[in-house]
């Protein structure tokens, strides 16, 4: 029973129910040979995508693609069925298909790019903190399901786990009263930001962890505590560009992914976290630098095509722009390019005729895709 948990202690709360409070994070820990090994593979393969993200001329060719399938995943594992290429329509023309989707689920996904976006900016002034997770996380709640539970403030009341409709005297799991956030977090912002003589993998493991275990607010604190990994990586300069998400490893088997939460929990195990998580970020890694060369090599490749075909500079502004929007209009294209319309039209032909670009004659405004640039960035992953 969690009751007899070495990471925390139970203490009383509503209806008559136990509320689960992890101890303090702890500073130090005993590495066994597996999981040296593990973290040797994972700081190897963190290496190798570090190498592609300080190379790259220009990096936002890399990052706006994974930070769209890092947001499109992790609101999946909340729910929402959206795809990427739902996803780069609706940021084209800000509509999603009605017959197919849930209103508002592609919302979510765009919410979750901008939050993430807002963080990796604001890390650069404001450390990992109870601040900067309130700013985001309001982003992320804003205008979308949970908008009417306090975006961008710490709760206030009780929660748990378990499916919708779930009383709490079935809850799979039920975090910290509120009117213990506050002590929990402070310990938690200490651990984050002061020199820690853990490696910085393992630091973010733990980090993970613990905001999954506080659940600091009244709704989405999975998609906060995916966030936070990407942020820290770039905090403390793990990585030079945004590239290393988890949500495809923990979408693929998401029991398993709150089984592993749920175990640290329930026996202080921390090794076994540690392995999964680090087990994770190897593999994601390796995911990412190979999509990483494929995505460049389609940029090289294309810019080689244009240069061959003596396009215009616009043409080329517009190649750049596909990887940030691989679904294009008319209208999108005049504001990226500044031209008028009738311009837009022509430069967007041009990449038509090239092969760069397909179009929907059947879709109106009418849609350009950079077809291939969609499917490397959604293919699935190779194991």
């Amino acid at each position: 029973m969690i009751a007899d948990s070495p990471c925390g202690s139970l203490v009383p709360t509503i209806n008559g129910q136990q509320a689960f409070v992890p101890d303090a994070l702890p500073r130090q820990i005993d590495l066994g040979l597996d999981l040296v090994r593990q973290l040797v593979d994972a700081t190897d393969a963190v290496g190798r995508l570090a190498g592609v993200g300080e190379t790259i001329q220009n990096p936002r060719l890399l990052i706006a693609p994974f930070l769209r399938r890092e947001a499109v995943l992790s609101s999946r594992i909340e729910g929402t069925e959206a795809s990427l290429s739902d996803v780069f329509q609706y940021e084209a023309t800000g509509k999603q298909d009605p017959s197919r989707l849930r209103p508002g689920d592609v919302a979510e996904v765009v919410n979750y790019v901008r939050a993430l976006e807002y963080g990796l900016d604001r890390v650069n002034q404001l450390p990992i903190s109870v601040r900067l997770l309130n700013e985001v996380h309001a982003i992320l709640l804003e205008d979308v399901r949970g908008g009417d539970r306090r975006p961008g403030e710490l709760r206030t009341t009780q929660v748990w786990t378990g499916s919708a409709g779930t009383p709490i005297e079935d809850a799979r799991y039920i975090p910290p009263p509120s009117n213990l956030l506050r002590d929990l977090l402070f310990d938690w912002e200490l651990f984050v930001n002061n020199s820690s003589q853990l490696p910085p993998l393992i630091q973010c493991a733990l980090m993970h962890y613990q905001i999954e275990a506080i659940h600091p607010y009244l709704d989405g604190n999975g998609r906060i505590g995916r966030l936070l990994i990407g942020l820290f990586l770039c905090e403390k300069r793990i990585l030079p560009t945004p590239l290393l998400y988890l949500s495809a490893y923990f979408e693929r088997a998401r029991q398993r992914y709150y089984d592993e939460l749920f175990r640290v929990s329930l026996t202080g195990d921390w090794e076994a976290w540690l392995l999964y998580f680090l087990e994770g970020v190897a593999e994601q890694a390796r995911d990412a630098l190979n999509r990483a060369r494929t995505v460049r090599t389609l940029h090289d490749q294309y810019r080689q095509l244009l240069q061959e075909r003596r396009d215009t500079g616009n043409g080329f502004r517009l190649l750049d722009g596909l990887f940030d929007s691989p679904i294009m209009t008319v209208s999108l294209a005049t504001r990226l390019l500044e031209v008028s319309t009738a311009g837009a039209r022509g430069v967007l032909d041009r990449l038509v005729d090239a092969g760069i670009l397909t179009y929907d004659t059947n879709s109106w405004p009418r849609l350009y895709f950079a077809s291939d640039l969609i499917a490397a960035i959604e293919a699935p992953q190779s194991r």
